[in-house]
């Protein structure tokens, strides 16, 4: 593979994202809660634009709502960032809250047909204790959830860059045909 080299320059870029992300934990959400809010806004400008140009598109009304959601949300996300990660916090912590209850409640069910059932029952506390710490404390939760992502964003980029050293020492043997037999 002539271009391995990119797969290098990929992993590069996700360990220093990585990094930022561990070294300044607050900023790469603020930054990341901004991106996501400028995305939205500029998607929704555009849903709208194809809602008021586009008369013949059967479902216009469902473009406009889209496009209304994407602005408001954007716009939103931009001017109260901390409102747009709380909420996105106290939305994973419902999530892990009622997942981590069913959970529980389905080990329990399957104590009948398979042992060691305990095992699901354990993740499905540590799945609730994830919602009950990202419903008494989302702040704490945040920046946890940005130290998860710079975590895997090293351990990423590591991975691709090993990658791409293996491909560049398979790139003489992949350029040569396979011998006919």
């Amino acid at each position: 593979m002539q271009r391995w080299w990119l797969f290098t320059v990929r992993g590069v870029f996700a360990v220093l994202f990585g990094l930022a992300a561990l070294i300044w934990p607050g900023l790469t959400l603020l930054v990341l809660i901004i991106m996501w809010g400028a995305y939205a806004l500029v998607d929704g400008a555009m849903m709208l634009y194809l809602t008021l140009t586009h008369e013949e598109w059967p479902a216009r009304w469902a473009l406009g709502l889209i496009g209304v959601l994407g602005v408001v949300t954007g716009l939103v996300a931009l001017f109260w960032p901390g409102i747009t990660a709380t909420a996105l916090l106290l939305l994973i912590a419902a999530w892990a809250l009622v997942t981590g209850v069913l959970q529980i409640v389905d080990a329990i069910r399957l104590r009948k047909v398979m042992t060691n059932e305990w095992f699901y029952v354990i993740t499905g506390a540590l799945t609730v204790l994830l919602g009950i710490i990202l419903v008494v404390n989302p702040t704490a939760g945040a920046l946890a959830f940005v130290i998860t992502i710079g975590v895997f964003a090293i351990l990423w980029g590591i991975v691709l860059v090993l990658f791409s050293l293996r491909l560049k020492q398979l790139e003489g043997g992949l350029a040569r045909p396979a011998p006919r037999v």
